[in-house]
């Protein structure tokens, strides 16, 4: 590619180093999709012959077509997946290839195919978490009446329902498809044409081959054009995020599926046993999507430092942009996938959670409101009035609904009977009427909400 500057070969670890074959052939449908849309720009602005044109564009199907069938072989001595492209088309149409590489440098050739290939990421993404809150929606209506324990310290703090509680996870699904679309729309302009750093003083179209592409238009920069990962980091980022939420619930799946608290029974299709101990059921599809949720953080970590202090425009450091990206992407739609099909086939014991719920004087607040509002006790009186209450309840080994009045009397003459209309679990929820809360009438408004926007 350069034996006209240098006399000698690149020794064998300098071949080896230098080559990011082995990981950037990933791009080859992005690679060919941009030369061909380069070729075509070329041949309409007669910068190249329309006739060479048109073979290239041919002989870059043949490339494509034989990558397909075949895959993409591992040449280090081509060094990437743009050399071994033009290597092959040379192999198949001969000396004309060489201009395809016409007012194009590998700079703007790399940083066209990494963006087209992170666009298709995010695509990707966005429809697995559209599938992911579909299955979300689908729980969470079956059991928007169904209560369970809500958890402060993971203490049982109030009781909720378990609708609302998938809903909460539907809602950081939603913020991180959000995250994705905006990345996206910030990504989709073409770097094509601003060649090694400095653009060419060929009378070459941006408009045309950003339209060809898919792009919204070119980027304003050539210097920026080359220079930018953000798209790369944006991704990360969203990615990061996206997996940080499917790593809590797949926390709480490992919580609830244990036997201390028995709250769900995940399917024979995400469990595993023991080699030693037969009775044991592992959610060891749950525990690798928490795993999985580090390593894409450290992916984020990784290309944040490799772009740290890097000098306009193009250093070789960026060539370790991508399999940081890769490594992200594939682990997340592994972790959307098996979350979904947990979500989606998982058993959830709700007679546990209502007994849980019910024995941990979840309704405490309940009575508290009901001396403010009833009474018109202060509402830090209240406070300190239920919780005497739940030390005699406590001390009586009885939930507060099975505390006798006369010994709730004895703590606040101003109670009365009606006080036990609010101190079951079901009246609780109910009663959460407030907008985004557990109340089942205003879970079933969100999840309605929710299906007019979801993806």
């Amino acid at each position: 590619m350069w034996g006209g500057r240098f006399s000698e070969g690149p020794a064998a670890v300098m071949r080896e180093i230098n080559a990011s074959l082995p990981f950037d052939k990933r791009l080859w449908r992005h690679d060919v999709a941009g030369s061909r849309a380069h070729a075509a720009m070329l041949g309409a602005r007669g910068i190249i012959a329309p006739a060479d044109a048109a073979e290239i564009d041919r002989g870059l199907a043949d490339v494509a077509a034989d990558y397909d069938a075949n895959g993409v072989p591992d040449d280090l001595a081509l060094e990437d997946i743009h050399m071994l492209t033009e290597a092959r088309l040379a192999d198949r149409i001969g000396a004309v290839a060489g201009r395809l590489h016409t007012a194009r440098s590998r700079n703007d050739q790399v940083a066209t195919d990494f963006r087209l290939w992170v666009r298709d990421a995010v695509d990707e993404v966005l429809g697995a978490l559209g599938q992911f809150q579909a299955a979300l929606l689908a729980r969470a209506e079956e059991h928007a009446d169904s209560v369970m324990p809500g958890f402060t310290h993971l203490q049982s703090a109030q009781p909720v329902t378990l609708g609302h509680h998938l809903m909460a996870y539907h809602e950081m699904a939603a913020r991180d498809a959000s995250r994705f679309s905006d990345a996206r729309a910030r990504m989709n302009r073409c770097p094509l044409g601003s060649a090694a750093l400095a653009g060419t003083g060929f009378p070459i179209d941006r408009d045309a081959t950003a339209a060809a592409l898919g792009f919204d238009g070119p980027t304003l920069n050539s210097l920026d054009s080359v220079s930018d990962r953000d798209f790369a980091l944006d991704y990360l980022g969203a990615a990061t995020q996206c997996a940080l939420h499917l790593s809590r619930l797949a926390e709480e799946f490992v919580l609830w599926a244990s036997q201390p608290f028995g709250f769900i029974s995940l399917s024979d299709r995400w469990s595993t046993g023991s080699s030693i101990m037969p009775q044991k059921r592992n959610p060891d599809a749950a525990e690798l999507v928490r795993g999985h949720s580090g390593r894409i953080a450290g992916c984020l970590v990784a290309l944040t430092v490799t772009m740290k202090g890097l000098p306009l425009a193009y250093s070789k450091d960026m060539q370790d942009d991508k399999p940081p990206v890769f490594e992200a992407h594939d682990l997340l739609g592994l972790s959307l996938a098996a979350m979904t099909g947990m979500v989606e086939s998982a058993t959830f014991r709700t007679d546990r959670m209502r007994a849980v719920a019910e024995s941990g004087y979840a309704t405490a607040t309940d009575l508290a409101d009901w001396l403010v509002r009833e009474a018109g006790v202060p509402f830090r009186e209240a406070h300190h009035t239920t919780g005497r209450a739940v030390a005699r309840a406590e001390a009586l080994g009885v939930m507060l609904h099975e505390l006798p009045l006369l010994e709730l009397q004895a703590i606040d003459a101003r109670i009365t009977a009606r006080v036990y209309d609010v101190l079951s679990v079901d009246a609780s929820v109910a009663s959460r009427t407030s907008f985004g809360g557990t109340a089942p009438a205003r879970v079933r408004a969100a999840i309605a909400a929710a299906r007019g926007t979801c993806r």
